[in-house]
């Protein structure tokens, strides 16, 4: 297994490595994510007008900015090896597995970046406060594991498909509810306060959820990128 293990590493840090000098290079998939964020943010901001909202309203924003930001630039993955003609080459270079792993590593780095920008701005232009910080820091680190671990076996089915922005979106969206109402429901309870029963709950489903998409995507990639 230890054998195994670590061509799988080496393979999977060379396709982050990668892709990371890519985006460095065009910024596409960034500029994507933090534009849509940032423009959904002001726009929500201005439309409150300075009113604090109730936590049941903020948290729902607040995951629907991460989750419509995350559908404008992670498909962008899979979406620009066929734009390129690099995905041939790829799948000589590369077993399945370790591709999978490099892109969920790379889309997991997008949306932590985002996060760490996009949720501190979010608290202040909203006037939101947070009664229990370290919920609120789980919720977002399983919440992004979770979105990024779906967004990316998505993004390899829909890579050949005709409408690939819509199309993402669509797909996601279902696969995505159990996660988002968890979320949702977590991040309410972090900016009221509550027990803390009250949050574990959610954080056990978004851990599950988490590792069934890991495992799933696992299995299922090997025939989406054959396909």
């Amino acid at each position: 297994m230890e054998i195994r293990l670590l061509p799988w590493l080496r393979q999977s840090l060379a396709v982050l490595r990668k892709d990371l000098r890519i985006e460095f290079r065009t910024r596409y998939a960034y500029s994507a994510l933090i534009m849509f964020a940032i423009t959904t943010l002001v726009t929500v901001s201005f439309s409150v007008g300075g009113f604090v909202l109730d936590a049941d309203i903020t948290a729902a924003l607040l995951w629907i900015i991460l989750f419509f930001s995350a559908m404008a630039g992670l498909a962008r993955t899979f979406v620009h090896e066929e734009e390129t003609g690099t995905v041939t080459a790829l799948k000589m270079a590369a077993q399945p597995e370790p591709v999978l792993i490099g892109k969920y590593l790379f889309n997991l780095t997008l949306l932590f970046s985002l996060a760490v920008l996009i949720v501190p701005l979010f608290l202040v232009m909203l006037n939101q406060t947070v009664l229990l910080p370290g919920a609120l820091i789980a919720v977002i680190l399983l919440g992004c594991l979770g979105l990024a671990g779906a967004s990316t076996i998505l993004a390899a089915i829909v890579a050949k498909a005709g409408a690939k922005s819509s199309l993402m979106t669509v797909l996601a969206f279902p696969v995505l509810l159990p996660l988002l109402f968890a979320a949702i429901s977590a991040t309410r309870v972090a900016f009221a306060g509550g027990l803390p029963q009250a949050i574990a709950a959610d954080l056990l489903m978004l851990f599950f959820y988490d590792g069934i998409v890991v495992v799933a995507s696992l299995l299922l990639f090997e025939y989406v990128w054959n396909e």
